[in-house]
């Protein structure tokens, strides 16, 4: 509801615009002078007019201006734009962003913001101490300190507040998280500094992570631009930090047959991860899109998997169902031969772990569950992987290796990039032919060197 003040002639009207993220109310105001010529009457129905039309613009975002700092906006765009037009999962990752930039920009009016105050931005995310992923270790035997105490383990973890495993890992002389150690560091009227420090105290942003940041701030401007809040976006004036290019981890044809060789000597109660890395490993699909399959998705009588959706994990709602990265991850293809046994055994493996569940199973119907039928969180899978991986002699792959070492194989095996990128999920075969430049670097010298002995072999015939 607008509010209406009189200075001499002129009306101020105030409408409130809620709150911004720091709390504060958000007030817009506008000045109205009544034209001279206007009765009592008159001026009073327009007042009444103009205040309704400038609340409506408010309420609709209409009345913005270069005005608004950064940080207004940002939240303004987030929640009446973004959330309606991007994936949920990737507006998660834009919160995150953009959070990280508010104390730098976010009180910077949009019509303010220049090249160089970016600038400043990277350089400082390039610095140490920024990433907040480096786990914290005790400075010294944490058993020890515990002694001191008269303290179990378990009386620590209550005490703190923290999980009885974080406790655990400090007396092996393992790493925790920030928030961890500052739990512990309080109960313990210690500072953090005194009792912990980096694992990695060195640790920096890469230049492709500093990109994001940069991509981040780059969309909101571009709609301020959009909107013809602000005339350019001040992001297109300057580089970001250059682009680093990853080598790709992937395994040969004779690793992948161990990784096999190595599943499949894990125990009955692990076949659920055993299935999922077998399945990356052989479609090469994204890790959301496997944990988004439902049994429907699969046609298990004629070896066709269908990707239809991809299972992402969002903080305070949990595991959803999401839409595919693009409109060509949306795809079927045909299932390797060796594949589709398994999926049966797991199928009827799976039914079993429902009767043993009871009435703790969550009907779903999808593929990858837990015990309990409930979704399995990506990062989980990940973590599992990870853990798993270390305790063979393969190399230190990561999760999404499978995906790369799929598409590899296929390279070397002579299939055709098209084919490759369809099977992939890719926009187009270009985006496949850069990822995976170096197997098919591979693969053309291995045809060059056939074609050079089969060169060789007509000469000698010849003779």
């Amino acid at each position: 509801m607008a509010t209406i003040k009189k200075r001499n002639r002129t009306y101020k009207i105030t409408v409130s615009c809620g709150y911004d993220i720091n709390g504060r109310q958000i007030r817009k105001h506008l000045s109205w002078t009544p034209p001279d010529g206007m009765t009592e009457r008159q001026e009073k129905k327009e007042l009444q007019r103009q205040a309704v039309l400038f609340e409506e613009q408010c309420r609709t975002g209409q009345q913005l201006n270069g005005s608004i700092k950064f940080a207004d906006f940002a939240e303004q765009w987030l929640n009446d734009y973004a959330s309606m037009n991007v994936r949920e999962n990737t507006v998660n990752s834009y919160r995150f962003y953009l959070s990280r930039v508010m104390p730098a920009i976010g009180h910077i009016r949009l019509d303010k913001l220049q090249p160089h105050h970016l600038q400043k931005l990277y350089k400082n995310l390039s610095e140490e101490g920024i990433r907040r992923d480096v786990k914290m270790r005790s400075r010294n035997d944490f058993q020890l300190i515990l002694d001191e105490k008269g303290m179990s383990q378990r009386a620590m973890a209550k005490r703190a507040g923290v999980s009885f495993s974080a406790i655990s890992q400090l007396v092996h002389g393992k790493n925790i998280s920030p928030e961890s150690a500052e739990k512990i560091a309080l109960a313990l009227h210690r500072s953090t500094q005194e009792l912990f420090e980096p694992s990695k105290p060195h640790a920096v942003l890469s230049n492709n992570t500093i990109r994001h940041y940069h991509t981040a701030i780059s969309t909101v401007l571009s709609t301020a631009v959009e909107w013809q809040i602000i005339p350019f976006n001040p992001c297109t004036r300057i580089r970001p930090p250059k682009k680093t290019r990853q080598e790709q981890l992937y395994l040969d044809d004779t690793q992948a047959a161990e990784l096999i060789a190595q599943l499949n000597q894990l125990p009955e109660d692990r076949m659920n991860f055993r299935t999922a890395i077998i399945m990356l490993l052989f479609t090469g699909m994204r890790r959301s899109e496997v944990l988004g399959l439902y049994w429907s998705d699969i046609d298990l009588d004629n070896g066709v998997i269908s990707v239809n959706r991809s299972l992402h994990y969002i903080p305070q709602k949990g595991c959803i169902d999401s839409d595919t990265k693009n409109s060509s991850s949306r795809r079927s293809f045909k299932a390797p031969a060796e594949l589709i046994p398994l999926l049966k055994e797991y199928k009827q493996w799976q039914q079993v772990r429902c009767e043993i569940a009871g009435d703790q199973w969550h009907p779903s119907e999808r593929v990858f569950t837990n015990w309990n039928g409930t979704p399995i969180r990506p990062d989980t899978l990940s973590n599992q992987f990870r853990k798993w991986i270390a305790t063979t002699d393969l190399p230190p792959i990561h999760l999404h290796s499978l995906r790369h070492t799929n598409a590899s194989l296929l390279i070397a095996s002579g299939t055709n990039i098209q084919t490759v990128a369809r099977r992939l999920g890719h926009s187009t075969s270009a985006t496949t032919a850069n990822i995976y430049s170096h197997a098919i670097q591979s693969a053309d010298a291995a045809a060059a060197e056939a074609v050079s002995v089969f060169k060789l072999n007509n000469e000698k015939q010849d003779r």
